[in-house]
């Protein structure tokens, strides 16, 4: 099985066990690095895929709390090569699918070919990337899809039909559903229309479908899951860990 197939499978399981699939992200290294396995193996063992924020100085996609997160893990000393070497560490105890978000410029640095071997070899299986417009994405999508790794595809509420076709043809592992217009951790709630835009994302695409950005509770999650194959869930799991909560405990309680 394809590294992105097993992303594929991850979601549909958890999608079938009768509640929507649950991808929690963190930003690595945040807020103690020294504290980074421990973090992602406790949330890996809910988590049906588990999203790693790769620190960066301009996160333009997201909001304060995860904007804080990154300047503070950069701060520590967390790079990308930090973070395959912590993942090299663990190799073989997290069975858990992982998934890197990253912008740009990190990835660029590491190279292409390098960072698909190095991203093969600890876990990863598809990459998100929130400034690399798909027309611009060949050259990294031939590294990756070279290995089996996925480049998963965001779309959102005003991507226009033909685009969203495009981009859902295209994804590999899973369909990024941004909920809103707007940054991460708006806090706003999810849109009231939020149906009819999964419905339509979920027709366009052959794999499933994971909606992100807003989602802070139970019911956000529940509602989630009637029109997607999965959650992902952010912002608040980051305010968890910033507030030395138990991150095992949250995401449990918003599957239960």
């Amino acid at each position: 099985m394809k590294a992105h197939e097993r992303l594929s499978a991850a979601i549909s399981a958890g999608a079938a066990s009768g509640r929507p699939a649950l991808v929690p992200f963190i930003t690595a290294g945040y807020p103690e690095p020294a504290d980074f396995l421990s973090t992602l193996k406790d949330i890996a063992s809910v988590g049906d895929v588990v999203e790693l924020g790769i620190p960066f100085s301009d996160p333009m996609a997201d909001g304060m709390t995860i904007q804080r997160s990154s300047f503070v893990a950069l701060q520590k000393g967390v790079s990308l090569k930090w973070i395959f070497d912590q993942l090299d560490s663990v190799s073989g105890e997290i069975d858990t699918p992982l998934v890197m978000m990253s912008y740009l410029n990190p990835l660029l640095a590491f190279g292409y070919d390098a960072l698909a071997e190095r991203a093969l070899a600890a876990g990863v299986c598809g990459f998100i990337i929130p400034d690399l417009p798909f027309e611009e994405s060949e050259d990294l999508r031939v590294a990756l899809e070279a290995r089996g790794i996925g480049l998963i595809q965001l779309v959102t509420p005003a991507t226009p039909d033909d685009r969203l076709q495009m981009l859902c043809s295209a994804s590999k592992g899973f369909v990024y559903a941004v909920t809103i217009t707007g940054i991460t951790g708006g806090g706003v709630g999810l849109p009231a229309d939020l149906a009819d835009y999964l419905k339509k994302v979920a027709s366009y695409s052959s794999i499933p479908v994971c909606a992100g950005f807003g989602i802070r509770s139970a019911s956000d999650v529940a509602a989630i899951g009637s029109h997607a194959s999965g959650a992902i869930v952010g912002s608040a799991l980051v305010e968890v860990l910033e507030e030395k909560g138990d991150p095992k405990a949250f995401l449990s309680g918003l599957i239960a």
